[in-house]
């Protein structure tokens, strides 16, 4: 008995051990599903502000600001939406949607353009051009490469998207 009592504690310490190494929510799988979160709000609305902006003529600075104006919105509604189905208000879900997602949306964004106007004739391409829809799907994925540890790190500190986690069951 005494053996089958030390094998359970053993076995309890390591768990206890394993736990101080990666404290619950700052894992790294934790962090890009929070970034998955971000780069789909961020995608609708940065690929449609550049859509509409392109489309309809507009020059590259009325443009940018469109699609980062379009995915600080979809980015918060998403979180919003959940946020709302879990039961909280409409003001204490917008605290929520602002603390979990406002670093980690500004962090993709800057990211995101600062690649389109960094790469050579992307800001120039129509939406016929490979270069467009290239340059717009590589620069949200690089984004995306640089938000997941922005969001570990906020995760880590309980704030970020842990903040929402306690609203995702």
């Amino acid at each position: 008995m005494q053996h089958e009592a030390h094998t359970g504690h053993a076995h309890h310490h390591d768990e206890h051990q394993h736990e101080q190494h990666q404290p619950m929510g700052s894992s790294w799988s934790m962090a890009v599903q929070a970034t998955l979160h971000c780069l789909t709000g961020c995608a609708i609305g940065e690929v449609l502000g550049m859509v509409i902006g392109t489309a309809l003529g507009w020059g590259n600075v009325p443009t940018t600001i469109l699609a980062i104006v379009l995915a600080f919105f979809f980015g918060y509604s998403l979180t919003l939406r959940g946020v709302l189905k879990a039961g909280v208000g409409l003001r204490g879900a917008v605290k929520v949607a602002l603390a979990a997602d406002t670093l980690s949306i500004a962090v993709m964004e800057l990211i995101d353009n600062g690649v389109i106007v960094l790469w050579p004739d992307a800001m120039d391409a129509e939406l016929a051009d490979f270069l467009f829809w290239a340059s717009l799907a590589i620069s949200l994925v690089i984004a995306f490469i640089v938000t997941v540890p922005v969001n570990k790190w906020m995760i880590g500190r309980g704030k970020g998207h842990a903040v929402v986690h306690q609203y995702h069951h």
